[in-house]
């Protein structure tokens, strides 16, 4: 056989071409061991990374059923939660109307017995008021002299309401309405007394827990009428435990006189 002639590069590729098997050996001359492995290496690194790949996709998976079934148990849990949330909302809905209904119902029957206990006070002190108002003045009676003597007179006898209605009866009182005539009859206490010269006079009483404008009025209205049915002087005063701030002013100017009572003379026994 004629060995080829190379003289160029071109030669060589040539002869390369058509003897495979010198190509292989030139390979293996030129070429390391690790560079001629190099191709199965790429292969079985390849190989091993797609079986790598493969479990960590089959991780993956697993991973991604594992969170789509806790997903699914969560939100079935929430679900579970609120129906139990909404259930609890519901019984304490109800618990609060009950209650609301319960104290709506205990006001009302608070109110009907306060109500019923304030009827009952009401109807006591009508009761007693009159029972406390003449027990007062029956107790101011006992001071009568003492009542005389505050202003500066003797104290001689009680002018009781039939002497009271007999000097009306006696006198002209066509100007003065039958119901101030009564009322005259029916005033706490009238005492008639003597003065320093032993002249006739009169004190106009009037009784009460606390003294205020109606008791001056009146007891300056019945002065008025004792020295206009007898001629004599009448003075007037108001018997009580404390006066009304309203009418210091006339006890003060001396228009009504004030004679301070002890506060057992409104106990009842």
């Amino acid at each position: 056989m004629r060995t080829p002639e190379i003289a160029t590069v071109e030669d060589l590729v040539r002869v390369l071409d058509e003897h495979p098997q010198w190509r292989e050996a030139v390979r293996t001359r030129l070429l390391t061991r690790e560079l001629l492995e190099l191709p199965q290496r790429l292969a079985d690194f390849a190989a091993t990374t797609d079986r790598r790949f493969k479990a960590v996709d089959q991780q993956f998976a697993e991973l991604k059923r594992n969170l789509a079934e806790f997903i699914a148990n969560t939100d079935r849990r929430f679900e579970a939660a609120a129906q139990q949330s909404a259930e609890l909302r519901r019984q304490l809905a109800e618990s609060i109307a009950n209650t609301d209904r319960r104290f709506a119902e205990l006001r009302r029957n608070l109110a009907e017995s306060t109500a019923n206990t304030n009827r009952q006070f009401d109807k006591l002190r009508t009761e007693i008021g009159p029972i406390k108002a003449a027990h007062a003045a029956t107790s101011a009676r006992a001071e009568a002299d003492l009542m005389a003597e505050e202003r500066g007179l003797t104290f001689v006898e009680f002018v009781e309401p039939k002497e009271r209605w007999a000097m009306a009866r006696g006198s002209d009182t066509g100007d003065i309405s039958r119901e101030e005539l009564l009322s005259f009859r029916r005033a706490d206490i009238v005492i008639r007394a003597a003065d320093p010269d032993g002249a006739e006079c009169y004190v106009a009483v009037e009784v009460s827990y606390t003294a205020n404008g109606r008791d001056t009025k009146r007891a300056q209205r019945n002065a008025r009428f004792l020295t206009r049915f007898t001629g004599q002087r009448a003075d007037p005063m108001v018997a009580s435990l404390q006066i009304d701030d309203r009418i210091r002013t006339a006890v003060a100017a001396g228009e009504v006189s004030w004679y301070k009572l002890y506060p057992q003379a409104f106990e009842v026994e």
